[in-house]
């Protein structure tokens, strides 16, 4: 049964972490459940690392792994919260490049624009 505060907490900081793109669904899905009690209810929330510093942890890791998609949610994410600029953003592929490999950094270049040009064009529409 899930924890109805941390449940709560969860649901807070899944909406900052992901400026209200990501819903949650309903309550009893065993992986959702837990995924919020812990991860975002216990994990980001904690104020050691700030949103940012976890973000920029977290879009590393997706980067190595290939998961393309996932890395540009994040992206997006940290752009409308203004946790990254466009040209640190930008500026990640350089790094990823040296340390994950060219194809990994190549695969993420649309990757970025599309979400920077999203963003762009949400910020202009309202």
């Amino acid at each position: 049964m899930a924890d109805t505060k941390r449940r709560e907490r969860g649901l807070e900081m899944l909406k900052k972490v992901y400026a209200g793109d990501v819903v949650a669904p309903p309550e009893g899905n065993a992986f959702t459940d837990v995924m919020l009690e812990q991860v975002f209810a216990e994990v980001w929330s904690r104020d050691v690392l700030s949103i940012r510093d976890r973000r920029i942890l977290l879009l590393g890791i997706i980067a190595e792994k290939g998961e393309t998609m996932t890395f540009g949610i994040q992206v997006k994410a940290a752009l409308k919260n203004g946790e990254l600029a466009p040209d640190e953003v930008r500026e990640f592929t350089l790094m990823i490049a040296q340390y994950a490999g060219y194809p990994r950094a190549a695969a993420l270049i649309g990757v970025i624009e599309t979400q920077i040009a999203e963003v762009e064009k949400e910020k202009a529409a309202g």
